[in-house]
């Protein structure tokens, strides 16, 4: 077998593939001897038939199917042979194999980048110091009082606090937009759940009342539709509630399970619930700022086929009812995801760093606790490929970030920060990390 390699610019290479005529023409005659002793045909008695007689009714059908075989076989031979690592699959040209000919083809792909260069760990992280404190638990337990609202129509005008019931449609420049109208929907004033401006308008609204205002979509919103352009809004309000909360007592911490554990019981579970939520806004944290820095400091190239794939992975992630990103953004995040996963891999690779399945089993466990019934939990994933692979990941990557944090020599500030701090600032990052 012949190879040659050509570099056709950048990641992308074009491999020559020369098959003997020989290795083919072997392999189909070893096949049609072997349907001459099996198949049935009129006129000849069976495991009597001539040879030429089933090569001129299969031969062609024979000799395609080996070509492909021999074709696959063959090109991992010669990727092994030229040490190549292709990135997703090859797009193959061949010619049509015919007898005493050598099969011949070639392979265009891209393959995976070569990191030489040291991997450039300069840079410097601060490191969140953050304790679990008695404001934070109460601040829980008003969360869950208000979960377990009950909420009574009132015959007055709207305050803060109160949930209104309420039809709106909006406008730019005279003309609709997606999702730009909604029926008895309901808006907690002061939720900060509208954009910005809307729940201040609706303020001093009674049942019954409409009012027609105008707002200007942030720039920086999902939807690129809207996102920057002023909406002139038509709302009318068909009720007000205002909100009644149940005692913290015993009873109210009986209705989350905690048998006989009563209010200090509660209070412990929910301690407890807070600690996990640290523990992995820390890691989150942690990880975005090593990875950022990564990205900023490593340059490498990456398979634009790769970042297809990933760009249709992403597409898949946001679901058919999700405000779509621009395709522009998708190609940005894939992109960067893919770079970051060629470093990761890298730094994994050169210091001997492997998947820890006690920390998966852990991890698992530690997702399972908010459950009802851990252990079904704990089976599912075990059961479920797709997502314990997301759950290994996600701790490979976790033991890249602790290896450089502790070995890698960069520069880690402490930095004094409230739990309610760290959440909000974990709200405003959502959804923009690689």
């Amino acid at each position: 077998m012949e190879v040659s390699v050509e570099n056709a610019g950048g990641l992308a290479r074009r491999m020559r593939v020369r098959v003997p005529a020989e290795r083919i023409d072997q392999e189909v005659v070893a096949r049609l001897q072997s349907m001459a002793r099996t198949i049935r045909m009129d006129g000849f008695r069976s495991g009597k038939i001539p040879l030429k007689v089933v090569e001129r009714k299969y031969g062609a059908q024979v000799r395609l199917e080996v070509a492909n075989q021999v074709l696959n076989s063959t090109l991992q031979e010669a990727m092994t042979r030229e040490n190549l690592r292709p990135a997703g699959s090859p797009s193959i040209e061949t010619e049509t194999s015919s007898p005493g000919k050598p099969l011949e083809y070639v392979a265009t792909f891209e393959i995976f980048p070569e990191f030489n260069a040291p991997v450039n760990y300069g840079f410097s992280i601060s490191r969140p110091v953050v304790e679990i404190t008695a404001t934070d638990v109460d601040a829980m337990l008003e969360n869950l009082q208000k979960q377990r609202a009950t909420w009574n129509r009132v015959d007055r005008q709207a305050q803060l606090g109160d949930q209104l019931t309420l039809d709106y449609e909006a406008t730019i420049d005279g003309a609709p937009f997606t999702g730009n109208q909604a029926s008895n929907m309901q808006v907690v004033l002061g939720s900060g759940s509208m954009i910005a401006g809307f729940e201040e308008q609706l303020t001093g609204l009674a049942a019954g009342d409409t009012r027609t205002f105008s707002l200007t979509f942030p720039a920086g919103y999902p939807s690129v539709e809207v996102a920057g352009k002023e909406a002139e809004f038509k709302v009318a309000i068909r009720s007000v509630a205002e909100i009644s909360l149940p005692a913290l007592d015993d009873a109210f911490a009986d209705t989350f399970g905690i048998a006989g554990g009563g209010m200090q019981g509660l209070r412990e579970e929910v301690t407890n619930n807070l600690r996990r939520e640290l523990k992995g806004l820390l890691s989150s944290r942690l990880k975005a700022q090593v990875f950022d820095a990564l990205l900023e400091h490593n340059s490498v190239d990456v398979p634009q086929q790769l970042v297809k794939d990933e760009v249709e992975v992403l597409k898949k992630q946001q679901g058919d009812g999700a405000i779509q990103r621009a395709p522009e953004e998708l190609e940005s995040v894939a992109d960067k995801r893919v770079r970051l996963g060629v470093i990761v891999s890298e730094v994994a690779k050169r210091n001997h760093i492997v998947l820890d399945q006690d920390k998966v089993r852990e991890t698992v466990a530690t997702i399972a606790a908010s459950y009802e019934k851990p252990e079904e939990v704990i089976q599912w994933y075990y059961g479920n490929q797709e997502m314990l692979h997301g759950v290994q990941s996600n701790v490979i990557e976790g033991q890249v970030v602790d290896w450089i944090v502790e070995h890698a020599g960069i520069t880690v500030v402490d930095q004094p920060m409230s739990f309610n701090e760290l959440v909000e600032e974990a709200r405003r990052t959502q959804g923009l990390q690689p």
